[in-house]
């Protein structure tokens, strides 16, 4: 049995998370964290007596195994650190974090012996997008990126978009860019090394990205599409046990698949 703490559990994707860890007969719920909650009112609302509330780390005091983190990007690497300062193995899904941040969260994993995993997507067709645009890339660096996400996301491109990125720029050529000379400021997108990024944000959209490679008389897209947001809990069910006997940071879900 292994315990889990949720992090920002009263948001939508930390609801699906509490909702996948009660169904999981290997996973006990122990510990639900939100900054600033009102812990006695929501006890009162008939929340499970087994499971401590807590309004901010400082009341943090758990056995939990794994922390599961889906809050906002300026939390998220103070709670991961907690975490792991704390011997609770992270599962991060909260994206955001700049490379010094996680650079941090490995040495202190490394030095602790705590591990977890840190993935920007925990959809299995996402993971599988990024490793199948890896793949073309070695064949055709022309390559711009598209994500597409509800307006409620706060960072821009989306972990994913940008992991996406990383993963082609490991293994293509440097192409020549396009020339092409902006009449609209901001109008080809973000850069990565080259690579163009570009983020919508709309309502009505969960998760979606694609990945546009062209060549000389032929276009290759693939697209992955997040109809809802529990279809992200089957990377989470994954990431729980592999975190849990972690001694390091692994960053991303395609590392344990």
């Amino acid at each position: 049995m292994i315990k889990v703490l949720v992090a920002g559990f009263m948001g939508s994707m930390g609801q699906k998370t509490v909702q996948m860890v009660n169904k999981n007969a290997d996973f006990e719920l122990v510990g639900a964290y939100n900054p600033g909650i009102d812990t006695v009112h929501l006890k009162g609302m008939g929340m499970d007596d087994n499971v401590q509330l807590f309004a901010s780390l400082d009341e943090i005091d758990t056995d939990a195994d794994v922390w599961i983190d889906f809050t906002v990007p300026a939390a998220a690497f103070d709670n991961a650190k907690f975490a792991i300062e704390h011997g609770i193995h992270p599962v991060i899904g909260t994206s955001g974090m700049s490379d010094e941040q996680v650079e941090q969260l490995k040495k202190l994993a490394q030095q602790t012996n705590v591990g977890g995993i840190l993935a920007p997507n925990f959809g299995i067709s996402a993971v599988l997008l990024m490793k199948f645009a890896k793949e073309a890339a070695k064949y055709m660096p022309g390559v711009e990126i598209i994500e597409m996400h509800h307006d409620d996301k706060l960072d821009a491109p989306s972990g994913t978009a940008l992991a996406t990125a990383k993963m082609i720029d490991e293994v293509r050529g440097k192409p020549d860019a396009p020339a092409t000379e902006e009449t609209l400021k901001g109008v080809r997108g973000g850069d990565y090394d080259g690579i163009k990024i570009h983020s919508v944000r709309l309502p009505g959209y969960v998760a979606h990205e694609q990945v546009l490679f062209g060549s000389q008389g032929e276009a290759l897209t693939i697209r992955q599409d997040s109809f809802d947001r529990g279809s992200f809990m089957s990377g989470v069910k994954l990431a729980v046990p592999a975190a849990a006997k972690a001694t390091k940071l692994i960053v991303g879900l395609e590392n344990i698949m």
